[in-house]
């Protein structure tokens, strides 16, 4: 362990411990040095690592705080690190088995959480994807909040961090494009449609097996659209972007 990642553990356990709950302010940097025996460069050093994991927020003129520690902010990084392995066909099968390991499982837990204000709020996506089925950028975006909004049903705020995540908001709108050009869009919507009517019965057997059954084609048809060696489709260029409102 380098003398920069034992002063980022120390300050860590620190936090860990409750000696810097969150919210806290943490002492001057010179305070702090002294109190973990280390110098001050490696103590700004610690800092400035936290600061970027998001564990730590510098205040200018302020000081520095602990955050909130929430899950949605110490995990936000993954849906950057996703967007990273967009050009990875190995990475991009690996992610999509994730989730299809844990969607399913949210899904069934959803049913038998969510309330009717959650369930029109489901409903409302799903009527809006039927009525941009020929639009990539609203189907795209009706997706995400569909799913969005099933897993916020569970309650639990790192499993839907995890899922908008993994899913990543190009690899769906890039998918979707896929779907379209295949004429596979209504396929989908039908699955969409199997995925609420199982909700609003509150059935957790079927609401798993409808997402996974979902999910599972979809993985399916990205394998066979990696192993034919055909890229996934791709955005426009960015002033074009701009105008239709795709995404890339």
């Amino acid at each position: 362990m380098s003398l920069t990642d034992k002063a980022i553990e120390d300050i860590r356990e620190l936090i860990r411990t409750g000696a810097l709950p969150p919210g806290s302010k943490l002492p001057p940097e010179p305070d702090l040095a002294a109190q973990l025996g280390l110098s001050r460069n490696l103590a700004r050093e610690a800092v400035k690592a936290l600061a970027v994991a998001r564990v730590l927020e510098v205040r200018r003129g302020d000081g520095t705080y602990v955050t909130s520690l929430q899950p949605s902010l110490l995990l936000e990084g993954l849906g950057g690190a996703v967007e990273l392995l967009q050009g990875d066909s190995v990475a991009l099968q690996d992610l999509m088995e994730v989730r299809r390991l844990l969607e399913p499982m949210a899904t069934a837990l959803a049913a038998t959480r969510i309330s009717d204000a959650q369930l029109a709020e489901v409903k409302r996506h799903l009527d809006a994807m039927r009525e941009a089925r020929d639009d990539v950028a609203q189907l795209n975006a009706h997706d995400a909040a569909f799913h969005r909004a099933v897993v916020s049903a569970t309650g639990n705020e790192t499993l839907l961090t995890l899922l908008e995540g993994i899913s990543g908001r190009t690899l769906r709108a890039r998918i979707w494009r896929g779907l379209v050009d295949d004429k596979a869009a209504g396929r989908t919507l039908a699955e969409h449609e199997a995925i609420f009517h199982a909700l609003s019965t509150r059935d957790s057997a079927l609401s798993q097996a409808a997402a996974l059954l979902h999910v599972s084609n979809t993985e399916q048809w990205l394998r066979e659209h990696l192993r034919s060696g055909e890229p996934l489709p791709v955005g426009r260029n960015p002033s074009e972007e701009r105008r239709t409102g795709v995404q890339p």
